[in-house]
């Protein structure tokens, strides 16, 4: 599969669509990361509907789990979609820890997501 490219000087992001993923287990992170990065990727931006359900509920470990790989296989990601319906606090704190980094964000507009990603050096 390959991928719409948004570029600003010489960063470059895979936008990964809802047809070309759906991360439901740490297996299809990992498939996901290695297609994106053979393609010369190292930074990519996912929509929260692409995620399982179960990857915001931090009892259930997957986000730890599929974050990890992130680490492991330097890839930078970010997550767009609307966070504020949850009530879990720690989901809450994890959210906001992870936007303080530079690995993985979660932002609202894919223009926060954007601007974060290409910030980053590659």
């Amino acid at each position: 599969m390959s991928f719409p490219v948004n570029e600003r000087q010489a960063s470059r992001v895979a936008l990964v669509s809802s047809t070309d993923a759906r991360i439901e287990t740490v297996r299809d992170a990992l498939d996901l990361i290695a297609n994106v990065r053979f393609q010369g990727f190292s930074k990519l931006l996912l929509r929260k509907e692409q995620l399982t359900e179960d990857f915001f509920e931090l009892k259930t470990g997957i986000a730890g789990e599929i974050l990890q790989k992130f680490v492991t296989y330097h890839m930078r990601a970010a997550v767009v979609g609307e966070y504020h319906h949850y009530d879990s606090k720690s989901l809450r704190d994890f959210l906001y820890e992870s936007n303080k980094g530079k690995q993985v964000f979660f932002y609202a507009t894919e223009a926060e997501a954007l601007d974060a990603l290409h910030a980053l050096s590659e």
